[in-house]
């Protein structure tokens, strides 16, 4: 059984001592993925106080950038999009979030048809709004 470890500068770094994702057999399980961007860790759209709260966020922006770096990850560990087979998803404003959330989702998993699970969380540990637990196929 295959048991490899990936990880990849296409997608942020993790925060902590942990992998991008880990095969085992003909399973991916990616770690948990945000939208802070690979290139300088910035997290697009947000704005902050100079105490660090949040003043202003998109999600759209953000859907769209934690989408680019899942894909990134699926595609460093010989994976693709349209073998995504379960999706978690925390959002840290689900009443103001889903609906341009769950717009955005349908836009990219139209033809996927992943298990989804969609969770409210108080936080995530930066400042950004979605974060994303996926399994794929290798």
């Amino acid at each position: 059984m295959m048991n490899e470890i990936v990880k990849t500068d296409n997608a942020a770094k993790p925060l902590g001592a942990y992998p991008h994702a880990r095969r085992a057999g003909n399973l991916l399980f990616l770690s948990g993925i945000g939208s802070r961007s690979a290139k300088d860790n910035s997290i697009p759209g947000l704005e902050l106080d100079a105490a660090g709260n949040i003043l202003k966020y998109d999600i759209e922006a953000e859907c769209h950038s934690v989408f680019a770096n899942v894909k990134a990850v699926l595609e460093a560990s010989g994976s693709s999009w349209d073998k995504i087979i379960d999706v978690t998803v925390f959002l840290t404003n689900m009443k103001k979030d889903f609906p341009v959330y769950n717009k955005i989702y349908a836009e990219y998993f139209e033809k996927v048809e992943a298990c989804r699970t969609t969770v409210e969380v108080k936080s995530l540990p930066t400042p950004i709004c979605i974060e994303l637990k996926v399994i794929a196929t290798i």
